[in-house]
């Protein structure tokens, strides 16, 4: 398969696969232990994706839950071998395609997780991340999104130089990172049948709690996540305008100091005396260390999620606010 690649002449390929195919059953597996996990002590869910690729789609029929972080008696590796080898003696896909994590909002926004789907990508190119929102799922809104790291970010992980100069050269921004892949839900004609029948079954008061306008608890929350990510990308400004100040400073006593030794040299010259013997002015000035500029990429990549989220929750919002003025007002 020829999946989407970057290299240093700039040269690009695209990958074959322009969507990912999500099985009804697969999908509630995870998000019965998203659900699950959540309503724990355990704050991130996570599994392994399992299908396979046809054509231009990455279909994926199965997955498995990783065991808890805090179970030290279990290896992951060995865990995951296990799954997989019984799975395909039950004849299930058992190709690993990716893996699933399970947030809130914008916050599996991370290193730790590019840094897995990086791994993920070098040994299985047409893998993806499939992130699932439970707590918008509880609000009856389903938050399916699949991701895979954009050539740029591949390459800047690959050379492992996060320092400005290689972001700058790579053109990697904060919108940089990932990319977002369509997702489509598939269900069998049976399910579907099965669905039919029971959404006649849901009584009409049921159905009409989409129209619940109780949303201030959510908004509060998003907008204190997303003051919270403003503080901290403000914060990661201020240290590097210090390190911009510190790099001009000592850059004008390097220049004084260069300066004051060809006035001592020249005086020497006048009295014949010997040149000052020549040292090596990188020690004297030793270059400061660049702040690494990743962190502050994802502190802006999370902003940007809250932001366009809470604009989304706020139209669905009015909208329901101007549908239930409207029903009110017939009534």
């Amino acid at each position: 398969m020829a999946s989407r690649r970057f290299d240093p002449k700039g040269k690009e390929s695209y990958s074959a696969v322009k969507y990912v195919q999500v099985e009804g059953l697969a999908l509630m597996k995870i998000a019965k232990h998203c659900h699950e996990e959540c309503a724990s002590d355990v704050i991130i869910a996570q599994g392994a994706l399992l299908g396979l690729v046809v054509e231009d789609r990455l279909e994926i029929t199965n997955c498995f839950a990783f065991p808890k972080s805090v179970d030290e008696s279990i290896n992951d590796e060995k865990y995951q071998l296990d799954m997989m080898k019984s799975l395909r003696q039950v004849n299930v896909d058992h190709y690993h395609v990716g893996w699933y994590q399970s947030s809130d909002v914008g916050n599996f926004l991370s290193l730790p997780l590019l840094e897995s789907q990086f791994h993920y990508q070098t040994s299985i190119e047409e893998s993806v991340v499939l992130i699932f929102d439970a707590p918008k799922t509880n609000r009856g809104f389903l938050s399916l999104s699949a991701y895979r790291l954009t050539p740029q970010a591949l390459t800047m992980f690959k050379e492992n130089d996060f320092l400005p100069d290689t972001l700058k050269s790579l053109k990697v921004g904060y919108d940089h990172l990932l990319v977002k892949v369509p997702v489509v839900i598939k269900n069998s004609t049976l399910t579907n049948i099965l669905l039919s029948e029971l959404s006649f079954k849901i009584k009409v008061e049921e159905g009409s709690e989409h129209l619940d306008i109780g949303t201030a608890t959510v908004l509060e929350g998003q907008l204190r996540h997303l003051m919270d990510r403003v503080d901290d990308l403000n914060q990661e400004a201020i240290k590097f305008n210090r390190y911009q100040q510190a790099v001009v400073r000592q850059a004008t006593d390097k220049h004084r100091y260069l300066q004051k030794r060809a006035i001592e040299n020249q005086a020497r010259a006048a009295k014949e005396e010997p040149p000052l013997p020549e040292e090596d002015i990188t020690k004297i000035f030793r270059a400061l260390p660049v702040p690494p500029r990743l962190p502050p990429m994802l502190m802006a990549t999370q902003v940007d999620s809250y932001a366009e989220e809470i604009a989304k929750f706020s139209t669905q919002s009015l909208a329901k606010l101007y549908m239930t003025k409207a029903m009110n007002t017939n009534n």
